[in-house]
C-alpha cells in the first residue's frame, strides 16, 4: 500500500485529489494539510511515502517545505501538484529535491501515475511539464551534442540503466529489466548522477533524452 500526503491550502483541492487517488486500490491518503509547515509535522508523524505538495500555500510555501521534507522524512518522497508549469517553478521544485512535478488540470490518471511512479522511486513529470522541459534544454545550453559528450564517459551498462532510468522506469524495474539486484542498480544511478555531473533523476532523464539514448536504444 502506497501511503500519502496530501497538502494543499484549498480544501476542495485537497478533497478532489484524495477521491482520485482512493480509486486506486493501492493508495492510501493517510493525512492532508493546509499549509507546508503542517505537511512537515504530519509527514514526520505518518512517515508517508508520497507528499502531494501545492507550491502556493499561506505560510510556508510547497518549494520550502520540499526542502525541509527532504531533511526531516528523506525516505518520503515529495511531488509538487500545482496550477503552474512555468520552467522556473519546475526548475525549483526540483531543486528542493522533489522527484514529481503534476499539474492541477492534468488527467486524473495522470495523478495517479505520478503517485505510483515516485513511491517507487522514479522521477515523474506531466507530459506538458516534460515537454517544455525538454524544449528548454534542447534549446539552452544542453544541446544534443553536449548531451551526447556527457554520456561517452558511462560504461555500456550504465548507459543502459540511464536509457531505461530516461524512459521513466523505477530502480525495481529496471532491475527487472537488465536482471540485477535492485541495489546495484541504486549504485549504478549514484554513479551515473555523479558522472554526467546532474543533481537527480529529472536531469539524467533530461541528459539520456537529448543523447539520444532512450529513443535510439529503447525505442522512446
Amino acid at each position: 500500500m502506497i501511503t500519502v500526503l496530501i497538502a494543499d491550502d484549498e480544501p476542495m483541492i485537497r478533497a478532489g485529489a484524495r477521491a482520485i487517488l482512493a480509486s486506486d486500490d493501492g493508495i492510501e491518503v493517510v493525512a492532508e494539510a493546509g499549509d507546508g509547515r503542517t505537511a512537515i509535522e504530519l509527514a514526520h508523524w505518518h512517515q508517508p511515502n508520497v507528499v502531494l505538495l501545492d507550491i502556493r500555500m499561506t505560510g510556508m510555501d510547497g518549494l520550502t517545505a520540499a526542502e525541509e521534507l527532504r531533511r526531516v522524512v528523506p525516505e518520503t518522497a515529495v511531488a509538487m501538484l500545482t496550477t503552474f508549469d512555468e520552467e522556473d517553478y519546475v526548475a525549483r521544485a526540483l531543486a528542493a529535491g522533489a522527484s514529481g512535478f503534476l499539474l492541477k488540470a492534468a488527467d486524473p490518471r495522470d495523478l495517479v501515475a505520478g503517485v505510483r511512479a515516485v513511491a517507487a522511486g522514479a522521477a515523474y513529470l506531466s507530459p506538458k511539464v516534460a515537454r517544455r522541459i525538454l524544449t528548454e534544454a534542447s534549446a539552452g545550453s544542453l544541446t544534443r551534442g553536449a548531451a551526447r559528450d556527457r554520456v561517452t564517459g558511462l560504461t555500456q551498462r550504465e548507459r543502459e540503466v540511464l536509457a531505461l532510468l530516461g524512459a521513466g522506469l523505477s530502480n525495481l524495474e529496471i532491475s527487472q529489466r537488465l536482471f540485477l539486484v535492485e541495489g546495484t542498480v541504486k549504485s549504478y544511478v549514484s554513479t551515473i548522477l555523479s558522472r554526467l555531473q546532474v543533481r537527480n533523476r529529472v536531469q539524467a532523464a533530461i541528459v539520456a533524452h537529448e543523447a539520444g539514448l532512450v529513443d535510439n536504444d529503447f525505442g522512446g
